[in-house]
């Protein structure tokens, strides 16, 4: 019998949920990802005809501009980035380092030592390592050539810092340029009074930056929308009103016309072209704060028919009034309705400004994670959607190079000049990282990566070949701002990177760990040490430092790695990597914390209980292996062994959770027991909390069930009920405070690398104690050089 009418089935409410959230996830995407590219109309033309195109006065030049912005915006967002670059995400994530991290894990292409053990069972990792067994001749060859592999991360790096340059050029060129409409009514306002004003807005856009792109976009998103229809209205008025043949440019045909006509000029006027599609790269690097469907869908169904009626409406204007290219956006408008469009103009341009913005924020973080930028604040700015962040050093910083722009320039032709070079240098490097990953993630015929490469390539690198002709006219600005970004990538990566290669080459063998025994030569005291480290295997040299400058140590030894993975997100539950060092009397243990590039690390107030649980876990998983295996003694093969600990089966299949004033067989607490064995029986917890003239210290007591409880191995027994104890010691964080310094023999240049620019970074960066979220009160910092 069919279902009563009104009961809707588990699918239609499925389905409805879904078209539910791709419709607010697309309106959403305006105000973050559309804003930049929607407001191309106010400089394109302006660009185009700033330089000798000016002189060719006829309505095929105008025509042929128009042919140039249709193609040019129909085969690079919608053909190259909507169809086919969005396909390209690595676990919902998008951008240049996206595509770095797939081929870098479906290929051994990243410079920094094998870290396999920190990869180990990630969820987010099945499927890509069994492509690393396909191999081809390509891929051997540039895992072979490690100078190869050194020019692909440059590449990428060049590339984010041209991201991070637009982050600087496009709130100057879109709000100076919706500013500037306002000499069109009033004659008498000079350039200099535009400036001020322009720099007003922007100290203002730049303020409201950490309200959170989540906030951001429910708020711009609607100028957006009504921007949209506002230029689209626009667009059909002046085609219908000046010049009805427009629609004939739609033909390539004029292309070549345009071409035959103006010749070099206009192969120069290529510069302004290419500010249509600015923008662009936003769609793919925003990836991650919506989905590629929302984002098809707003392109799809408004961005393109909007943006073509209005650059042929503006178009057929021009055709008629050929001098009035320089305010043709502002000329164009009827004089009834000018100031209404105008408000809506600056609006939009100050939206604009936030779509690379959000993307300069994520490339700052993404950089971070890859060890090749300085620790900053990052701010996670929404609990409800994961990955929106706020960086205010960044911040502020982006805002301090863009007034100097502004006022530097005072011309949105020269900023135009820069804003196309850093654009174009950022497609033409996705086209080369996507003809890589159509081959090495995609398994496809290097015939069709090469199609892709060269079609799509060849377009951008005659656009990029325009650009470039106009360096000494503002093009030099982007590449200026990149090599400073550059070099303070390249000190940072190469300082860490030798510093993390010292400790390397100069771990602590286990021979001179056993001959110590298992006091370690010191006095232990109860309690936890965790130990920081960048290693992942091994004891760092840093640990017999302190064993020879501390009179004692604690009773149970952490080595704590907190590792950035090639994936864009490490589930929680994936998070803790438990494993032991040296026999079982020793009581040490290495724990690694594994994070995605796009992770936030947060202030986690469980970690110390999460930990201790997950050491628990693994004793007794350990102790079922071995009796399986027969064999309970220490064997040197097993060092480095890890085991994922996963937090789910802590919370819920072994514990027991109450507070410190409940008894155990209180109503209110709750028992779950363990499937692999009834170990731990109680833990009763007080959280920290805070209110005027109150503190109340978090207190976590462990217990071990009664002998008779249940059978339980007595080693077990004795290093859990150790680890208990220890826990209720207290735990102290130990660091060292290290100095980087070059060996005496080094170069004048790696002299001044190490000792000068990375000792500097090193000082006004936020401090690796900070940036890992430890608290201060329990912290011990041992100091030691570093000869590299």
């Amino acid at each position: 019998m069919d279902q009563e009418s009104g009961a809707a089935s588990p699918d239609a409410l499925q389905w409805k949920g879904y078209y539910k959230n791709l419709l607010l996830l697309a309106y959403q995407s305006f105000g973050v990802v559309y804003g930049d590219l929607a407001t191309s109309p106010l400089y394109v033309y302006k660009s185009t005809f700033s330089g000798r195109l000016r002189n060719y006065q006829s309505e095929e030049v105008v025509f042929g501009a128009f042919s140039l912005v249709f193609w040019t915006f129909t085969l690079i967002p919608l053909l190259k980035y909507v169809l086919m670059v969005l396909a390209a995400d690595d676990n919902g994530e998008g951008g240049t380092f996206a595509l770095y991290s797939l081929l870098c894990r479906h290929a051994k292409l990243s410079l920094l030592p094998n870290q396999q053990a920190a990869d180990e069972e990630l969820s987010t990792y099945y499927g890509t390592r069994t492509a690393r067994s396909i191999s081809s001749p390509l891929k051997r060859f540039l895992e072979k050539h490690k100078r190869l592999r050194t020019c692909l991360l440059l590449i990428v790096l060049f590339g984010a810092c041209m991201v991070i340059g637009d982050g600087i050029l496009t709130p100057a060129i879109s709000v100076l340029s919706s500013i500037s409409g306002l000499q069109v009514p009033l004659n008498g306002l000079h350039d200099r009074e535009v400036v001020i004003i322009s720099c007003v807005v922007l100290v203002g856009l730049f303020a409201l930056q950490h309200r959170g792109t989540h906030k951001v976009a429910f708020l711009f998103a609607p100028i957006v929308i009504l921007w949209l229809l506002c230029i689209a209205i626009l667009g059909v008025y002046n085609t219908f009103h000046w010049n009805r043949q427009i629609y004939r440019a739609l033909s390539p045909h004029y292309i070549v016309k345009f071409f035959r006509l103006t010749g070099k000029d206009g192969w120069v006027s290529l510069g302004g072209i290419l500010l249509s599609i600015t923008g662009t790269e936003a769609m793919f690097a925003d990836l991650g704060h919506f989905t590629a469907s929302s984002i098809r869908l707003a392109f799809i169904s408004l961005i393109y028919p909007c943006l073509v009626l209005q650059y042929m409406g503006q178009a057929a204007f021009l055709s008629i009034h050929r001098n009035d290219a320089p305010t043709s956006f502002y000329d164009s408008i009827p004089s009834r309705v000018f100031w209404p469009v105008f408000v809506i103009a600056t609006l939009a341009a100050i939206v604009g400004s936030q779509a690379v913005i959000s993307a300069t924020f994520s490339i700052v973080k993404q950089c971070h994670a890859l060890g090749c930028f300085p620790r900053v604040k990052v701010v996670h700015t929404s609990r409800w959607i994961y990955g929106q962040i706020y960086i205010p050093e960044i911040n502020w910083i982006l805002m301090v190079l863009c007034l100097a722009v502004t006022i530097g320039f005072r011309d949105t032709t020269l900023i135009g000049n820069a804003y196309g070079i850093a654009c174009m240098t950022v497609m033409f490097i996705t086209t080369c990282l996507m003809a890589l990953v159509i081959i090495f993630v995609w398994h496809k015929n290097p015939v069709l990566a090469f199609l892709f490469l060269f079609f799509f390539g060849s377009i951008e690198a005659v656009y990029l070949s325009s650009s470039l002709m106009k360096v000494p006219q503002g093009g030099w600005a982007p590449l200026a701002l990149s090599l400073v970004f550059m070099f303070i990538m390249y000190v940072w990566h190469y300082g860490t990177r030798r510093k993390y290669l010292y400790d390397l080459q100069n771990k602590v063998s286990m021979k001179w760990i056993l001959t110590l025994g298992p006091s370690l030569g010191i006095v232990r005291v109860p309690g936890i040490g965790l130990i920081y480290t960048e290693l992942v295997t091994g004891v760092p040299s840093i640990f017999s430092h302190f064993v020879t400058n501390l009179p004692a140590f604690h009773q149970v030894l952490v080595f704590v790695c907190v590792k950035s993975v090639p994936v864009p997100y490490v589930p929680d539950d994936e998070r803790y990597l438990i494993g032991r060092i040296g026999p079982r009397n020793y009581r040490m243990y290495r724990c690694i914390v594994r994070y995605g590039y796009k992770d936030v690390q947060k202030d986690d107030e469980n970690f110390e209980d999460q930990l201790v649980l997950s050491i628990a876990k693994f004793i007794e998983m350990e102790a079922e292996d071995l009796a399986s295996a027969s064999s309970g003694s220490y064997d040197p093969s097993n060092e480095g062994r890890m085991a994922v600990i996963r937090t789910s089966e802590l919370s819920g299949n072994t514990i027991m959770m109450k507070d410190e004033d409940e008894t155990i067989g209180d109503e209110n607490s709750i028992t779950v027991r363990s499937s692999r064995s009834e170990t731990l029986q109680s833990l009763q917890s007080v959280y920290e909390q805070e209110s005027p003239g109150i503190s109340r210290r978090r207190r976590v007591r462990f217990e071990l069930p009664p002998p008779r409880a249940n059978y339980m191995d007595p080693q077990v027994r004795d290093e859990l009920s150790a680890l208990i104890d220890a826990k209720h010691a207290g735990v102290a964080y130990i660091m060292g405070h290290s100095y980087v310094k070059a060996r005496r023999n080094s170069s004048f240049v790696k002299k001044f690398v190490i000792d000068v620019a990375y000792s500097f970074l090193r000082k006004n960066c936020r401090g690796p104690s900070v940036a890992l979220h430890i608290p201060h009160i329990s912290l011990i910092e041992v100091g030691m050089i570093y000869y590299v």
